[in-house]
Order: structure tokens, then sequence, then C-alpha cells
């Protein structure tokens, strides 16, 4: 393999303030942008699993399908970055979003379960590009004292994005799936119903696409606003795997692959779990609208915890996080009614800080190579392929309550690591 300089340049990290300032607004809207994609996974579920007659385990595929493209996309999008810059990489990422959300539409044609995953992976290959070039892009643009507040605060916006989606999607893609009684229609009519429904989904995504595909043009318009320079020092994709070896960096980007498998696992679940009669029995509607409120949380959170990461240990402010969601988790497992539904929601307020601060509490001290601390901390965002089917699987030989068991073992490594690393890098060294 060629090898590939993946170094950040000085002129890529000294950009005027009022440039910093431009471009801190660009990056707090591509975190908008890729978290309401991301959560409207959430409305996909239920309703492929309802289209194609899914149990949990395959509707989780959705998931699979989705954020298995971090595994596979993460370091390339670094090596990525590296060659043509953060700008015209995010422009790529953009335009490959736009081209998984169009390939909904001969999903749909065919009515073919797996194209449906194939689109998905197609989307996600695109997320995960402009994902990781928003992460490390972020750091640099202020002081590196700050780093996590200024994280924190873009995944606010993040979470604005994954509130915002699903209560829309709940509307254009959930809305008849409470309104018609598919037992009652003949095969015809059953047949002709389920592809007026399909066309739902694929006419949502193909508007997702012309939106991004005018931020794209946008952001190829502000493609100077960062210059690039060649490095003196060149790295290939396998050196990238040699930042492994650092305790603090590996045991963050496991935690990252168990915060999103739990965040995602919860997330995927909880309509289903909202309109079971043994919780809150909620129509399917209502049930999507309300898990806008589980990602509510989340922005209400990280708009708190962007503020409290200034006056508190962020690795403390980690365990007590993780620890406050195990409590939560376990009460709504072991509830009924409103009790387990409510107690499930606000885990969201509790999943805020986690990703941001892990994230930077993994990359203190990478410097120069921040670019393939990010490329390889977003392959664990894999995690949400993981521990999504594995939920479903408990869910589908058990209950749903009891593979709520599967996100409390997720939160217990993340307490243990925001113990680990309660201490800054220089000092715990």
């Amino acid at each position: 393999m060629a090898m590939i300089d993946l170094s950040l340049k000085a002129t890529e990290q000294t950009a005027p303030e009022s440039a910093q300032r431009r471009l801190s607004l660009f990056v707090f809207a591509l975190f908008f942008i890729f978290g309401g994609l991301t959560s409207l996974n959430d409305i996909l579920v239920p309703k492929l699993k309802s289209l194609f007659s899914l149990s949990y385990t395959e509707a989780m595929l959705v998931q699979s399908a989705f954020f298995f493209a971090y595994f596979v996309a993460s370091i390339p999008a670094g090596l990525l970055i590296a060659r043509i810059g953060y700008m015209r990489a995010a422009v790529v990422g953009l335009l490959t979003m736009a081209s998984g959300c169009l390939l909904f539409i001969p999903a749909t044609s065919a009515a073919f379960f797996p194209a449906f995953l194939g689109a998905l992976f197609i989307l996600a290959v695109g997320v995960t590009v402009v994902q990781v070039v928003a992460n490390p892009l972020l750091s640099l643009l202020g002081p590196t004292a700050t780093s996590h507040s200024r994280l924190t605060l873009a995944q606010g916006f993040n979470s604005l994005g994954t509130t915002v989606a699903p209560y829309i999607g709940a509307i254009l893609i959930l809305g008849a799936l409470n309104e018609v009684d598919t037992s009652a229609l003949s095969s015809p009519e059953l047949a002709a119903f389920l592809a007026e429904e399909a066309s739902v989904i694929s006419h949502t995504y193909a508007g997702i696409a012309l939106i991004i595909v005018l931020v794209a043009l946008v952001v190829w318009l502000q493609r100077h606003q960062l210059k690039s320079s060649p490095s003196t020092e060149s790295r290939n994709f396998w050196s990238t795997l040699d930042l492994l070896k650092q305790p603090r960096f590996a045991l963050g980007a496991a935690c990252i692959f168990l915060y999103v498998g739990a965040e995602v696992a919860i997330g995927s679940l909880m309509a289903d779990y909202l309109m079971l009669p043994s919780t809150m029995a909620l129509t399917p509607e209502l049930a999507g609208k309300h898990i806008a409120l589980y990602w509510g949380g989340a922005m209400l959170g990280r708009f708190i915890g962007s503020a409290l990461l200034r006056r508190f240990s962020p690795g403390k402010l980690l365990a007590c996080a993780a620890l406050t969601a195990i409590g939560l988790t376990l009460l709504s497992a072991n509830s009924v009614g409103g009790m387990a539904g409510w107690a499930l929601l606000a885990v969201g307020l509790f999943n805020s800080i986690m990703f941001p601060t892990i994230f930077s509490l993994a990359s203190e001290g990478l410097g120069e190579r921040a670019a393939e601390g990010s490329g390889l901390i977003c392959c664990a965002i894999v995690g949400g392929a993981i521990v999504p089917p594995l939920t479903g699987l408990v869910a589908d030989l058990s209950s749903l309550s009891l593979a709520l068991l599967v996100p409390v073992c997720c939160y217990v490594g993340i307490a243990s690591y925001g113990w680990y690393a309660r201490r800054p890098h220089a000092l715990s060294e």
C-alpha cells in the first residue's frame, strides 16, 4: 500500500479566529445532519419489521448494515482526509450520503429487504466520512483544554438532529401502521398496501438526498477555508494500528464500541418496548414520537454537560453518567407501566456526554496523529452493528425487558473506563 500522510498540518490547525468561528458552525451543521440520519434508523426498524414480518433479530440488521460501514470506512476516511483535506473530504462524504438515500428508490421498487440494507450501508459510508472529518476538526478549532466541552456542545447539535428526525419520521413513515388492519386485507390488497408503505420510505429519503446535495454545494464553495500542505512524515493503514498500543486510547476505542452499541440497541427497541401492553401500550406513531424524547434527553444533557465538563473531571463525570444509566435501565427492566417506559427514555439524558467524553479522553496526547485516532475510534462505532442484533436475539429468546441486560453490561464497561481515565493524560502516565 502506498504511504499516505495522515498528520494534521499547521496550516489546517491555525486558521484565523473569524474562520474558526465559521468552521465551527459548519461542523455543528454536520453533526446535526448525521445525527438526524442515524436516528431515523430507529423509525425504520419497526417500519421494516412490519412490512417484511421480521423477528427482532432480523429487524436489527438495519442497524448492523448501517454501523458496519464505520468498521469498513473509518480508516480509509482518515486516509482520504490526509490526501484531499477536510473540506473536500466532507463533500465526498455528503455526496455518498445522498447516493445512499437515492438507493432507497430501487430498493422500494424491488420490495427486497436486503436492498434496503445495501442502501443503508452506502448512506452510512458517507456518514462515516463526515464524522471522521468533524471530530478532529472541531478539536483543533480552539484550545486543547476545552476540547471536551466543544465536542460535547457539538454533540448537542447532533442530538438536536436525533431529536427532530424521529418525530418527523414517525409522522411520515410510521403514520399508517396503526390505521390499517393488515390481517383483514386480501393478498392483492396486502401487496398494494405494502408497496405503498414502502414508497413512503423512498420518498422521504429522496427528499433528504436533495437537502444533502445542497449542503455539499455550500461546503464545496467553502473548500478553500483550510489549506493543506505536504508533510515530511508519512504513514499507512497498518501504522495507524500502532495507536492501539496506547492503553488509554485502546480502552477508549473499546468503550466507543460499548457506548454506541448500548445507545443504538435501546433506541432501536424503544418503539416496540413502548408499544407493549406491560409498559405504555402506545400506538406505533406515538411510540415513534416518544423516541424523540430519548434523543432529546441526550441533547439537553449535552448542553448541560458542556458546562459541567469545564468544572469537573471528565472521567469522573463519565463514570457517574454510566452508573446512572445502569440504574435507570435496571429500573425499567424490573418495572411495568409508565415507570418502565419513562425510566428507559431517561437513559438518553445520561448517554449525552458519553461519546464526546470517551472520544476526547482517548484522543488526549495524540497530537498530529489526531486524524488517525479519529478514524480508528470511528471503527469502534461498529458496536452499533453488533450489540443491537445481540440484544434482539435475547429479546426473541426471552423478552424485551430481559434484553435490556445487554446494554447494562455495556454501561458497566464505560463506568470502569471513566474511573480509569479520571486523571489528565499527562498525570496518568
